[in-house]
């Protein structure tokens, strides 16, 4: 038995209609799971019923070994953070993480232990007596999350912690949180939108679209076999035509010949971004727009196959917007989807 099982979850009724539904999922102790996937694809919902913050309508779920489909949120033995960490403004570090724990009514001893102790974990030691209000973004992210994690929950909760940080500390945060979900051993439930963040973070990534779950796996997996054209659209496949008979067929039924064979019941052939080079090969299109990224530029190209999306060394990229390139889709590098 897993340490935490989702069993035909159904959630979140609008006009009759679920944003959740018939949704079976089963996590690992110890295990850190991203849901990943567009907005309004129902990842924010299932943690929220998990939670017990959104009505079950239908299904079970079960936490280590017990049923608490219908237990009140503060019966559940989750610690959750939320986007805006929703500090305690006039409280300090100390008694924002030990709220939780005076609630529970634990001897001030043990208390201080405790707060002390994943205060070490989180780097916030000396930092006891400062305000929300006198801390950085990441800082204040840290707090939230050793509130969450002093109660010592089952299960931790977190609703994109990390998206009203910048680029730069989001990266590092990042890795901070892995480094403490490992050495704490917490089963950590995480959503996001952020490919590249569920990727860096996790053990598997459960990829939702309409309420349903698509795709759960390993990272690399996700990244190099997507299970079907959602998935590997979603997970940066942007170049995505179909294919019949040996070819790549367009948008205006025009077909391009492949110069091999790909497995048998391919119906989908995608390529990413960085894998299609501008500037050789065999097809030609007409460039739409371009973007300087650096050491390379961008260019998306009108086809016979659609619009496609390649890169170029910044060095040789000399075509402008009207003007006539020619491009390769290199079959090796090709993801190959069934139906």
């Amino acid at each position: 038995m897993s340490f935490l099982e989702l069993h035909g979850l159904a959630t979140g009724y609008v006009r009759g209609a679920a944003a959740v539904k018939d949704l079976h999922l089963a996590v690992e102790k110890g295990e850190l799971v991203s849901l990943l996937g567009p907005s309004g694809c129902g990842k924010t919902t299932t943690m929220r019923t998990v939670a017990g913050l959104q009505p079950l309508h239908a299904g079970r779920i079960v936490l280590d070994g017990e049923d608490i489909s219908r237990r009140p949120a503060h019966q559940r033995n989750m610690g959750l953070v939320f986007q805006s960490y929703a500090l305690f403004p006039h409280l300090n570090v100390f008694d924002n993480i030990a709220f939780g724990l005076r609630l529970r009514k634990v001897p001030e001893a043990a208390l201080r232990q405790r707060v002390e102790k994943v205060m070490a974990a989180t780097g916030l030691s000396g930092f006891e007596q400062r305000l929300p209000a006198q801390m950085s973004g990441g800082q204040q992210q840290r707090v939230a999350l050793a509130r969450a994690i002093v109660i010592e929950p089952k299960l931790l909760l977190l609703d994109e912690p990390l998206s009203n940080l910048d680029a730069k500390l989001r990266v590092q945060m990042r890795a901070e949180l892995r480094r403490i979900q490992r050495e704490l051993g917490v089963t950590l439930l995480y959503v996001t939108h952020d490919q590249e963040e569920a990727l860096a973070l996790s053990d598997r990534i459960v990829i939702m679209n309409a309420g349903k779950i698509e795709q759960f796996d390993r990272p690399e997996l996700l990244f190099n076999r997507p299970a079907n054209r959602f998935v590997a659209d979603f997970m940066g496949f942007e170049n995505l035509f179909s294919y019949r008979d040996g070819c790549l067929c367009g948008e205006a039924g025009q077909r391009v010949v492949l110069p091999g064979e790909l497995p048998p019941g391919t119906a989908s052939v995608g390529w990413r971004v960085g894998q299609v080079r501008v500037g050789q090969g065999e097809l030609a299109g007409t460039v739409r727009a371009r973007g300087y990224l650096g050491d390379q530029v961008e260019y998306l190209l009108d086809s016979p196959l659609g619009p496609v999306k390649g890169l170029c060394d910044a060095a040789e990229a000399r075509w402008r917007e009207g003007e006539t390139v020619h491009f390769a889709l290199p079959l090796a590098a090709a993801v190959c989807l069934r139906d």
